[in-house]
C-alpha cells in the first residue's frame, strides 16, 4: 500500500478523519489526502489529540476558507508544537508554503511518519506507517501536486468532512455576522425562496459587517490615538478607514437595489470589484499588524489599559482587538462563496449572466489577495536573506509589487495562468561584492515578472 494511503488510515486512527472519508475510497488519489491537509486544521487536531492541551485550540481557525494567512498561520502552530513538543528538528518538518502550495507533500508525510513512530503517538496504541511492504519510489506520485491546488479553494466543497473537535469553540466570524433571523431551506421551498435567502444573506450579513467595522473604529481607533502614535496606527489598522468608506457605499447600494428586488446585486459587485482591492493590503500586513499589536499590549502598561478599557465596550469584552482584526480578511473571502450560492438558485433570472461575471470577479479577488500575501511573504525572505549575508552591498533602485492591474480582472483566465507561469520564471536581479569590494559581474535570479506586467526587483 502507498504511504499516503497509509497516512490517512494512520489520520483516521488519530480520530481526526471519519472512517468512511475519501482517501481510502479505491478510486482516491493522493490530491485528496493533500487538500484535506493544507489548512493546517486536520493537523492541529491530530496534535491535540495525540496530546491534548499541546495545541491551544483558541488560536486555530477552524473556518480558513481561502485565507491564505489564517491557513498559513494554523500550519506555523502544527510546526511550531512539532518543534518544541515532539522534538522533531526543523530539517525533519517542512516549510508552511510546500503544504499550502503543496510544493512537497513527500515531506509533508514524512514528517508525519516520524510523528506515528514517536513515543507519544505510540503509547495511543496506534500503528505508526509506513509498514515494511510499503511502495516504493513514490516521488511521482507527488508531482504536478501544486497545479491541482492552483485549481481548488482550500476546503472548497467538503472536500474532507473531518471529525469536530469537542473544543473547537465558536468561529469568531460567525460568531459575529450570524444572521439570527435567516430560516434555514426547507424541501418544498421554490427557486425563488432560496434566492430571497441568498439575497437576505448577503444583505443582512453586510450590514452586521459594517457595524463591526464601526465598532472597530470608534470603540478602538479613534481612543488608540490617545496613546499610539501614528505609525503604531498605521501599523495595526493598516488602511482599515479605507475599507469603511468602501462598506459604507457597498452597504448603501445593496440596501437600494435590495428595495427592487436585488436582481442587480452582480453589478453592485462588479462595480465594486476594483475599490475592494484594498484588502490586498491588509490582508498582507495583517501578519505584522498582529505582532505589532502584541509587542505594544505586551511592553506598556498604558496601552495594555487602554486596549482593555475599549475591549469592555464591544460586546461586553466578547471579542479581543486581535479577533475583531481578522473578521475583515474572513469577510471579504466570503463574498464569492455567498454569489456562488446565489448563481444557483438564479437558473432562469435574466440577471444570472452578470451575477456569474460578479462570482468570477470575487474569486479572481481571493485570489488576488492570496498572490499579495504571497508576493509580500517573498519580499521579506528576500530581505532577511539578503541581511544574513555578509558584506552584501546592495542599492535597491526600485521594487515594484504586482498589482491589481496586473494580475487583471480583465484578464482570461489563460491570460492570468500565463501571468503566474512567468511570474515564477521572471527576474529580479541581484549583485553581491566579493572579498575585495569590486563587485561581481553574475546576477542572481530572485523574483519574478514578465515584460509586460513588471515585477521586478532591480538593485543598481
Amino acid at each position: 500500500m502507498e504511504e499516503w494511503r497509509q497516512c490517512g488510515r494512520w489520520l483516521i486512527d488519530c480520530k481526526v478523519l471519519p472512517p468512511n472519508h475519501r482517501v481510502v475510497w479505491p478510486s482516491a488519489v493522493v490530491f485528496d489526502l493533500a487538500q484535506a491537509l493544507r489548512d493546517g486544521v486536520l493537523l492541529c487536531q491530530m496534535l491535540h489529540n495525540l496530546s491534548p492541551g499541546s495545541v491551544d485550540l483558541k488560536q486555530i481557525n477552524f473556518r480558513p476558507q481561502m485565507s491564505q494567512f489564517l491557513c498559513l498561520k494554523n500550519i506555523r502552530t502544527f510546526l511550531k508544537v512539532c518543534h518544541d513538543k515532539f522534538g522533531l528538528r526543523n530539517s525533519e518538518l517542512f516549510d508552511p508554503f510546500e503544504l499550502f502550495d503543496v510544493r512537497d507533500f513527500g515531506k509533508v508525510i514524512s514528517a508525519l511518519s516520524r510523528i506515528s513512530h514517536h513515543s507519544i503517538a505510540q503509547n495511543k496504541g496506534i500503528r505508526p506507517f509506513p509498514s515494511e511492504d510499503t511502495a516504493l519510489n513514490e516521488d511521482d506520485v507527488y508531482r504536478s501536486l501544486e497545479e491541482l491546488a492552483d485549481e481548488h479553494d482550500v476546503g472548497e466543497d467538503d472536500i474532507y468532512d473531518c471529525v469536530p473537535c469537542e473544543d473547537e469553540g465558536d468561529d469568531i466570524y460567525e460568531d459575529i455576522i450570524k444572521v439570527e433571523v435567516r430560516q434555514p431551506m426547507k424541501m418544498g421551498m421554490t427557486e425563488d425562496d432560496k434566492r430571497n435567502c441568498c439575497l437576505v444573506e448577503i444583505q443582512e450579513t453586510e450590514a452586521k459587517y459594517y457595524k463591526t467595522l464601526e465598532d472597530i473604529e470608534k470603540s478602538y481607533m479613534i481612543p488608540l490615538k490617545q496613546v499610539l502614535a501614528p505609525s503604531e496606527m498605521k501599523a495595526i489598522f493598516v488602511n482599515l478607514e479605507d475599507i469603511i468608506r468602501v462598506h459604507f457605499a457597498l452597504l448603501r447600494a445593496i440596501d437600494q437595489n435590495m428595495v427592487i428586488g436585488g436582481s442587480g446585486l452582480g453589478k453592485i459587485f462588479l462595480d465594486f470589484k476594483e475599490r475592494l482591492l484594498i484588502y490586498g493590503q491588509y490582508c498582507s500586513h495583517m501578519e505584522h499588524a498582529q505582532k505589532t499589536l502584541d509587542d505594544v499590549i505586551a511592553t506598556r502598561e498604558e496601552v495594555k489599559c487602554k486596549v482593555e478599557e475599549c475591549t469592555m465596550k464591544v460586546q461586553e469584552g466578547k471579542f479581543k482587538l486581535q479577533d475583531l482584526l481578522v473578521v475583515p480578511m474572513q469577510r471579504v473571502l466570503k463574498y464569492h462563496l455567498l454569489l456562488k450560492e446565489l448563481v444557483s438558485h438564479s437558473m432562469d433570472r435574466p440577471e444570472r449572466q452578470q451575477l456569474k461575471e460578479a462570482l468570477e470577479a470575487m474569486q479572481d479577488l481571493s485570489m488576488y489577495i492570496n498572490e499579495v500575501k504571497r508576493d509580500n511573504e517573498t519580499l521579506k525572505k528576500i530581505g532577511e536573506f539578503q541581511c544574513s549575508i555578509e558584506n552584501l552591498q546592495l542599492e535597491c533602485a526600485r521594487v515594484a509589487l504586482l498589482s491589481s492591474v496586473q494580475w487583471g480582472f480583465g484578464a482570461s483566465r489563460e491570460t492570468r495562468e500565463k501571468r503566474t507561469a512567468l511570474k515564477t520564471l521572471g527576474g529580479a536581479l541581484r549583485r553581491t561584492s566579493n572579498k575585495c569590494g569590486q563587485p561581481h559581474q553574475s546576477w542572481t535570479l530572485l523574483q519574478a515578472g514578465d515584460l509586460g506586467d513588471t515585477c521586478l526587483m532591480v538593485h543598481a
